[in-house]
């Protein structure tokens, strides 16, 4: 199936009505490099909590619009729940489905037979074959590195595996889990699940506190792997020059800390700096940037509160030591997969950051500029898709994967 749909672009128009149902129209054109004061926030809602920022322009910030022509196409629906997305070295796409399986995409919708070979996953709730990167040196090596939450005899963890795409395309061959992110806990939810690699050829991974109250402590403890971004090289020992290399009672493969469910990973690359995006609970949902040793927080502070409607903890938004958010949503974005954009396809998207919305049924495009965000933007809010994750083609296409099957095409006209 293939659909061809005029950019939907959000101000004040193209916000989801009090009742829940989208609605969308034509867009303006205005300068995208900057904030549009003329525009108010997309966000319109009642926010969950009366928590005020730290500082301005930590939330709702300025609406823009895209002034060049643009269009979402789907190029597939045959998807069974993706959960991950990348870019083959020929601009193929390499594909996760939730259930085990993965599969090659052509950017023309054709989908290949499932790939054998991979080890067993635990698909319940919200784990299954989940974030994918292939090698930089694929071209020679062919080496493929996913996540998957595997089952274990205590319990269920986010693990790490690699192995070879064999030359036919058929199978993965000499597959290895090279990471476990300790410990295994009897649940389904909160994996984490991303996986982008450094300039150094290091694999950058990202680990849930597994949702439940008896675990999310963990995501402050730096003898656990949950809540965690981690860095690992390709044998999945400690990367060189850890933040807590050396340190007791530290495991030396850990970067950052503080997490609550980390779906997004992306590295600038006009900086090198790493960022990410994590779940909130009822509200409170964040974009980081990732500084090796640093405290994000969770479960100590946060713009978020309890589903049930109470206060997360002390309900305290800031702490000395504790990082604070670049920007949070209230109410929730549920931010997944992310990538930034080179500008190749369409240049005043240059620079931005692009990420995909589940509950909130769209893709985000914030521009950032000297670390703080200065403008949102929704897109594609029409397709009341749970937009998974993105990737930027060869093509300076965008190629999305929404949670029921589609693959997107995201291009100028």
């Amino acid at each position: 199936m293939k659909k061809s749909l005029q950019a939907l672009i959000t101000g004040t128009t193209f916000l989801l009505a009090s009742c829940g149902s989208p609605s969308g129209g034509q867009h303006n054109s205005t300068d995208s490099t900057a904030t549009d004061s003329t525009i108010g926030p997309v966000e319109t809602k009642k926010p969950n909590s009366d928590y005020k920022p730290a500082f301005p322009g930590q939330t709702r910030v300025n609406g823009i619009k895209t002034q060049t022509p643009y269009e979402g196409t789907v190029l597939s629906d045959k998807l069974e729940n993706p959960w991950g997305i990348t870019t083959l070295p020929d601009g193929r796409l390499l594909i996760t489905e939730k259930k085990g399986v993965l599969r090659i995409a052509t950017t023309s919708g054709q989908l290949s037979e499932p790939i054998t070979g991979l080890p067993k996953v635990n698909p319940d709730g919200q784990g299954g074959l989940l974030g994918i990167r292939v090698d930089p040196d694929f071209k020679t090596n062919r080496m493929v590195y996913w996540v998957f939450s595997e089952p274990r005899p205590d319990g269920n963890l986010t693990a790490v595996a690699k192995g070879k795409l064999s030359a036919d395309e058929r199978t993965i061959e000499g597959a290895t889990v090279i990471y476990r992110a300790t410990p295994a806990f009897k649940g389904t939810l909160h994996y984490g699940g991303r996986i982008v690699f450094d300039k150094d050829g290091n694999l950058v991974i990202s680990t849930g506190e597994r949702s439940d109250l008896q675990t999310r402590p963990q995501a402050q403890q730096l003898n656990s792997a949950l809540g965690k971004v981690l860095r690992i090289t390709k044998d999945g020992k400690p990367a060189a020059n850890n933040p807590f290399a050396g340190q007791a009672d530290a495991r030396p493969e850990i970067y950052s800390y503080g997490h609550r469910n980390v779906q997004g990973l992306a590295f600038n690359p006009a900086t090198g700096d790493l960022w990410e995006t994590e779940f909130g609970p009822r509200g409170g949902d964040e974009l980081n940037r990732i500084e090796p040793g640093k405290n994000y927080g969770w479960p100590t502070i946060t713009y978020g509160i309890e589903y049930k409607g109470d206060k997360v903890g002390d309900g305290i938004q800031q702490k000395d030591g504790l990082e604070q958010p670049v920007y949070y949503w209230d109410p929730v974005l549920s931010p997944s997969g992310i990538t930034f954009y080179s500008g190749k396809g369409i240049s005043e998207w240059k620079g931005n950051l692009f990420i995909c919305g589940l509950s909130s049924i769209h893709i985000a495009r914030l521009v950032i500029e000297n670390n703080k965000v200065v403008g949102e933007e929704m897109l594609l809010l029409s397709e009341e898709q749970r937009f998974r994750d993105i990737t930027e083609g060869d093509d300076g296409a965008l190629y999305a994967v929404t949670d029921n099957g589609r693959l997107y095409s995201i291009h100028k006209k």
